[in-house]
């Protein structure tokens, strides 16, 4: 039975809603450029002892979200109101890695909004449909792609319905920009995880340390304000060698970044290992990348954690024995 035009019109909208790739056209930039609800954070000393009060006597359980790895969960939780930085060298492994922690908290019930400066919407959704599928999508198994393809995009689309979004615009954009897309990403989006790839795309002038140190300001204020946890993504300055492990002082711009963010992740990709592989020698129980948590202000941990890489799905996983990740609960793809 042919659809009618309506019924047509009303599945292109229902497509639309289910990952949403927004345009900088749709936002309102002067609207969500700055918080315009002074008069609400203008309360006497009764109300919040009054909440202080109850709270002491019905303490109320703060929502926490983890990582994908189960190795993290007693030592890290993206809190609300925080921000997380990630920082690591080039083609380190920081894009890759933050797209799977994405999935990992939309499979928690979390709404994910994305702003990659780094790369295009699609690119980004497909390194992800990749790592959704837990193998290589680029060789399907069935000789026909549409065959393989299309059910395994509408399984994505199940899961991220309603729980994922994405900014398209590539290259530098204005500090000013990011705060009001990320801003109306909270309120209109209802998103409780933005990511932000990266803060040297936002900020012109690597030399720049008043203007680093502003716009990090407002993203701490803004996920403070919005009770949301903001994910930045940042370089680290060169190192004598890639086989070096980095350290938050090794973090490129204003030394503040480190200081004003709440936790501080690094990211470190085993070049070494990758180098005696290529000659032939390698103990596969050598990890492969190391997320290490160099500050965590409101946890009591700083662990490193090892992970080994899977190719096929470009995952990183607990273990060189662990299987890729399913995102959605059924199983393999």
């Amino acid at each position: 039975m042919q659809m009618s035009d309506i019924q047509k019109r009303a599945q292109e909208l229902d497509e639309a809603r289910r990952i949403r790739i927004v345009k900088p056209d749709e936002i309102d930039f002067e609207k969500y450029l700055k918080a315009n609800d002074v008069a609400q954070k203008v309360r006497e000393a009764d109300s919040f002892l009054d909440e202080i009060q109850d709270e002491f006597i019905n303490p109320v359980q703060t929502a926490s979200h983890t990582m994908p790895w189960n190795k993290t969960h007693m030592g890290f939780n993206f809190r609300p109101g925080e921000v997380t930085l990630y920082a690591g060298g080039n083609g380190g492994g920081k894009s890759m890695m933050t797209g799977q922690i994405a999935l990992s908290l939309i499979k928690q019930k979390q709404k994910v909004m994305i702003e990659s400066f780094e790369m295009k919407p699609k690119r980004t959704l497909y390194r992800m449909l990749r790592q959704f599928a837990g193998e290589n999508i680029d060789f399907p198994r069935y000789i026909s792609k549409e065959r393989y393809i299309t059910p395994l995009v509408e399984r994505m689309k199940n899961f991220a319905s309603g729980g994922l979004w994405l900014y398209d615009q590539q290259g530098v954009v204005s500090a000013q920009q990011v705060i009001a897309v990320s801003r109306y990403s909270a309120v209109e989006l209802g998103c409780n995880h933005i990511f932000i790839d990266s803060l040297m795309k936002c900020v012109v002038g690597e030399d720049d340390y008043n203007a680093q140190k502003a716009f990090v300001d407002e993203l701490t204020s803004l996920a403070r304000d919005h009770n949301i946890h903001i994910h930045l993504i940042h370089h680290i300055r060169k190192l004598a060698s890639e086989e070096i492990k980095p350290n938050k002082n090794d973090i490129k711009g204003s030394g503040s970044i480190s200081d004003q963010v709440d936790n501080v992740l690094m990211v470190w990709r085993n070049k070494k290992k990758e180098h005696d592989a290529q000659n032939g020698s390698v103990d596969p129980m050598i990890p492969d990348a190391y997320l290490m948590c160099e500050k965590q202000r409101n946890g009591e941990s700083e662990d490193w954690y090892s992970l080994w890489y899977h190719k096929e799905s470009q995952q990183y996983l607990e273990s060189q024995d662990s299987i890729p990740m399913s995102f959605d609960g059924r199983g393999r793809f």
